[in-house]
């Protein structure tokens, strides 16, 4: 499979994100990019938007709190810790405990969490990663976690001796997210990051090979009072235009009569490995 332009910019560059910020405490940032698809059967499809998303330091942020970053409150963007994992009020001791329960005790640097903010308090997070550190600052695990819309929520853990940025890591598919896509195959995961960009590519490959490509990528700056202004303001209805995208992407595949597939049972399990 061909890499696209984002991809192999930051595969050639890349690094840990202590070394992408430098020495110090490292800070919450705000990435501006883009999210992409494209669907190769049986009907070719594809499209590109432009977002915006956090990529948030969780164990600094418990020991130093951003003050631009409108935490568990109302605001032009915020964070809520139970938008993630059980929904409890704190998302970092919610990851903390899947990993030990996964038996990974080694994550104790730190956790970067990356996924979308509540825009005037709306939230649909479709997919967050969370990058989670050894203390010398190597990869010790990823989890991917996946919303669908149906309210219902998935988490691949990704580990072991493969496991580095701009590696391919895989998973096989259990959990239901789009009903032009039936639960079966793998997916092919592979991250980069750079001291100014960071790409998440998730491709799904069926019995037949690669069916969806997808990827979200964008450029880093600091998180500031001014930094998330600007991002508001520029598409001030980007999370509600997420949910919207979804509805009108699955219209265009309906008119094109790509297969439909019934929603299934959720897995049992809340993490897959």
């Amino acid at each position: 499979m061909r890499a696209s332009p984002e991809t192999s910019q930051a595969n050639s560059n890349a690094s840990s994100p202590a070394a992408a910020q430098g020495a110090g405490t490292p800070r919450a940032q705000i990435g501006h990019g883009e999210v992409r698809h494209h669907r190769l059967r049986p009907s070719e499809h594809a499209f590109a938007y432009p977002t915006y998303f956090l990529m948030l330091p969780m164990r600094s942020l418990r020991a130093r709190p951003e003050p631009a970053l409108r935490r568990n409150r109302a605001g032009l963007l915020s964070f809520h810790d139970r938008d993630h994992g059980d929904g409890s009020s704190d998302a970092l001791a919610w990851l903390d405990g899947l990993l030990a329960s996964e038996g990974i005790t080694d994550a104790d640097g730190e956790t970067w969490l990356h996924c979308y903010p509540r825009v005037l308090g709306y939230v649909f997070k479709p997919v967050s990663f969370w990058y989670c550190h050894r203390a010398d600052d190597s990869l010790a695990a990823i989890v991917v976690e996946v919303n669908n819309t149906f309210g219902e929520r998935h988490c691949y853990l990704l580990a072991g001796p493969q496991l580095g940025w701009g590696r391919e890591l895989r998973a096989q598919k259990v959990f239901h997210v789009s009903p032009f896509c039936d639960v079966q195959g793998s997916y092919r995961f592979r991250f980069m990051r750079t001291a100014e960009r960071t790409v998440a590519r998730v491709d799904h490959d069926d019995e037949t090979g690669p069916l969806l490509l997808t990827s979200v990528s964008g450029r880093l700056q600091t998180l500031t009072a001014a930094s998330a202004r600007r991002a508001f303001f520029g598409s001030p209805l980007m999370t509600l235009g997420v949910i919207l995208r979804i509805h009108w992407q699955a219209l265009r595949l309906w008119l094109k009569h790509v297969p439909f597939f019934g929603k299934p049972t959720p897995p049992q399990a809340f993490t897959s490995r």
